[in-house]
């Protein structure tokens, strides 16, 4: 029992037509929106890479182009002294240097200019302070370019007494009749003022995390936000390893620390050098962030009027089917009072409810027709035993004294016996519309069963009840039954609370008074012993 009330509670447990409404209605706000949003992510993400990568390769070639163009400035400029200095053996220290502080003071191209013969001697130095003149060339880029008598431009290297991050810059100076003199010699410090650093050395990380950097021919770091890492061996970088081979593009990498980042680069033709511009996908997936978080800020509102929308409808398309369940639930209960029937603006609600109160209306009338008939009895048409139950139960929880009957025809068996039981129900039928012709108003006859009938009287004390029973007992004395022989009937009255205050003792009481009655001679009414226990009324 315990098991299966725990079961109906658990059946017990259903979805109202609004939970269901909402919680549907937002399901599919919520796919639609997840799908929305998926669909605009990925799109918002492609479009925003392409856009980064474009913007870093666009930043990175216009950065090359500069770079080019600051290179051959340089170059020309090392060409045009190499021309002015083609007699230089002809020209005094003094003229030498002066021509080269003249060149390193105008253009700031230079940190350090040398002059160095073809025999490796440093014919002059500007600034002076350097004090390599007259003394031999040291710098393996020097010698390459002394020995190559071609305009050269060395790897960056770190130079042993200084020790600076330093690109050596040379242009072959020839006389007037071809003959090779040497070279003119210019060093920029990487990391030191002048107008490639300048340009390009004012690398820092900006607010959305992008940066530059820039390569040398050989995949060695030149400029970086990070300083420490200024000669850095980086070929293994699949972007650097393009730009070492003159490339150029735009694509996604990972930098040294593992992020992923959009990388725009371009080559530097003069140089060799390559340019990277980079920004962290980290960036792109802030942007998306706040791009979902706009669309779900907008969406927000538009959710909120749709939702409180929903729950409006299906409370008010709710409320006939709860109607509806809430007076089926009560059939069988109570008698219910079917209230005009109102139109419904939900055509199903208003054919249902419709619907319900006919058959409503049809199974009330059906169940009071099947209760009026189990309730009564099917030969004399008085209440049954059932009805008599019930009305004792009613009655004694409510508190209302009344007096009882038990009325018993006289010798019924021989009547039965001697002249069929068709004749013996024809008597009984004699018997209860005598009866019922000799009770007041709101006194209640019940068949109790066979040839015994019950009577209630409420509010009646022993002393009336045994007048009314003595009418109805005389009654029969005086009219002709379906029978040659007179009816007669005997009666015992009990009276509640009086004799008795429970149902059983109470039919007990009147049973005692009616043998009492049958004992004595019958065709006579008996009232029960005072029980001595029971209240007085």
């Amino acid at each position: 029992m315990h098991i299966q009330r725990k079961a109906g509670l658990r059946q017990g447990k259903k979805l109202s037509l609004t939970s269901l409404f909402t919680g549907l209605v937002t399901l599919v706000v919520l796919l639609t929106t997840t799908i929305i949003m998926v669909g605009s992510y990925d799109s918002k993400k492609q479009s925003l890479m392409e856009t980064t990568l474009h913007l870093n390769f666009s930043n990175a070639d216009r950065m090359a182009r500069t770079m080019d163009s600051l290179f051959q400035s340089i170059r020309g400029s090392l060409a045009h002294n190499a021309q002015m200095l083609s007699n230089v053996d002809a020209m005094t220290p003094e003229q030498v240097g002066h021509q080269l502080e003249l060149m390193r003071n105008s253009s700031n191209y230079f940190n350090s200019i040398v002059v160095i013969g073809k025999d490796g001697l440093v014919r002059n130095v500007e600034p002076t302070s350097i004090g390599t003149a007259g003394k031999h060339i040291t710098s393996q880029a020097a010698q390459e370019a002394l020995e190559l008598k071609q305009p050269y431009t060395s790897a960056p290297y770190m130079t042993k007494n200084t020790n600076r991050l330093i690109v050596f810059l040379s242009q072959p100076i020839f006389s007037n009749d071809g003959t090779y003199l040497g070279i003119l010699g210019g060093t920029i410090y990487l990391q030191e003022n002048n107008v490639l650093s300048s340009i390009f050395g004012n690398n820092k990380v900006d607010d959305f995390g992008s940066y530059y950097y820039i390569v040398d021919s050989g995949g060695h770091l030149l400029y970086h936000p990070d300083k420490h890492l200024f000669g850095k061996d980086v070929s293994g970088n699949e972007v650097v390893q393009k730009l070492m081979k003159g490339q150029n593009g735009e694509q996604q990498v990972r930098n040294l620390n593992g992020n992923e980042l959009l990388a725009g680069y371009s080559s530097v033709p003069e140089s060799g050098w390559g340019i990277v511009v980079v920004s962290p996908m980290a960036l792109i997936r802030q942007q998306l962030i706040g791009h979902i978080q706009t669309i779900i800020a907008y969406s927000l509102i538009p959710f909120i009027i749709l939702l409180s929308v929903v729950i409006l409808v299906a409370h008010r398309l709710a409320r006939p089917f709860a109607y509806l369940a809430d007076l089926v639930s009560k059939m069988g209960k109570e008698r219910i009072v079917l209230p005009p029937v109102k139109p419904h603006w939900s055509r199903e609600a208003d054919l249902l409810t419709k619907a319900v109160f006919l058959a409503v209306a049809d199974i009330q009338k059906q169940t009071d027709q099947l209760t009026q008939e189990a309730a009564t009895d099917t030969l004399t048409g008085l209440k049954n035993r059932r009805s008599l139950e019930y009305t004792l139960s009613q009655w004694m929880a409510s508190g209302i004294p009344f007096s009882l009957i038990v009325l018993d025809v006289d010798r019924f068996k021989f009547v039965n016996d001697t002249y069929g039981h068709v004749t013996g129900d024809e008597v009984l039928k004699h018997v209860a519309g005598v009866i019922v012709s000799s009770l007041r108003p709101d006194d209640v006859c019940h068949r109790f069963g066979g040839e015994e009938f019950v009577i209630l009287l409420a509010r009646t004390r022993p002393a009336e009840a045994f007048n009314v029973a003595e009418r109805v007992r005389r009654a029969l004395e005086q009219r002709k039954g379906p029978i040659p022989t007179q009816v007669t009937v005997s009666q015992g009255i009990a009276h509640y609370p009086q004799h008795a205050s429970e149902q059983a003792e109470l039919l007990k009481k009147a049973d005692q008074a009616l043998y009492r009655a049958k004992s004595n001679g019958r065709n006579r009414t008996m009232v029960a012993e005072d029980n001595p226990a029971a209240p007085s009324a």
